[in-house]
């Protein structure tokens, strides 16, 4: 787990509110973090029961507290009537192209707004940022994933009008997020065809604990090897009770059951709030 095996950043994370006119500058000042390497010392080496015990000791504690600050976001954000998803997938699976439509079709309904989550770069902050939607950045240096604190950081900065849809883009990684409870309604974890078939087989809890499981670049499918039928039960035998829709982010096609369970986690509508 993360605490334990140093993918941590002792600057902390940053975050940072996307404004008109800010943009990310391109002058390869950006670095390479070597999450593999800080991952790789030491596993295997110091099997000592002691060092056992300390290591499972420290994980509860950082669970403990972690559970804590989630369960005061979820508070905060249920007397409001915000509905925070947390959408979490592998990178490149398509979760800002799917969080842009998003924002575009339903604006209309609700006041949207998104905390963008990355090692790096405010690059999908801007493109959430065109479509209108207020954006916060949370750059977790090496860490990989977001936690309750960081989003705790964020709703603070975007200042949210009640019965708004919160959608938390967290960092590209199917291991670690699965861990940590952002205090939101829903997970979502997001796979797309060209990765593959697989992946509730190789990253089983991050299927366990998901809510809802979607199946992106459906578009692809004549190009791609991809059984949709074999992922879905692969899903379903972990998580017998998880949701999976199916659909492209791209053309649309799938898109209005997305919507439809979108409504389906809302928390406290903006009615019920002004009572």
């Amino acid at each position: 787990m993360c605490a334990t095996c140093g993918c941590g950043d002792t600057a902390g994370p940053r975050v940072s509110v996307v404004e008109e006119g800010q943009h990310e500058q391109e002058d390869g000042h950006e670095q390479e973090h070597g999450h593999e390497q800080e991952h790789g010392h030491g596993h295997g080496l110091d099997h000592q029961h002691g060092h056992s015990e300390r290591t499972v000791l420290l994980e509860q504690q950082v669970l403990a507290k972690n559970d804590g600050i989630a369960l005061h976001n979820r508070e905060w954000m249920r007397v409001r009537g915000i509905t925070a998803l947390n959408i979490m997938s592998s990178p490149g699976a398509g979760k800002t192209t799917l969080l842009a439509r998003t924002i575009r079709e339903l604006t209309r309904e609700r006041p949207i707004a998104v905390i963008e989550g990355d090692q790096e770069t405010r690059l999908d902050a801007e493109r959430i940022h065109e479509t209108g939607a207020s954006v916060v950045q949370v750059n977790t240096g090496a860490g990989c994933h977001l936690d309750a604190e960081m989003i705790d950081r964020a709703l603070r900065a975007l200042d949210l009008p009640d019965g708004s849809l919160l959608l938390i883009e967290n960092v590209g990684n199917l291991v670690c997020p699965a861990l940590f409870d952002l205090g939101e309604e829903g997970k979502v974890v997001l796979i797309s065809t060209p990765e593959g078939v697989d992946k509730p087989k190789k990253y089983p809890h991050i299927f366990a604990v998901a809510d809802l499981v979607v199946i992106n670049k459906i578009d692809l499918l004549p190009y791609v090897e991809f059984d949709v039928d074999a992922c879905i039960a692969q899903a379903k035998m972990l998580n017998p009770a998880v949701r999976v829709v199916v659909l492209s982010a791209t053309t649309g096609e799938g898109m209005d059951e997305w919507y439809e369970w979108i409504g389906s986690r809302s928390a406290i509508s903006p009615v019920a709030v002004d009572n």
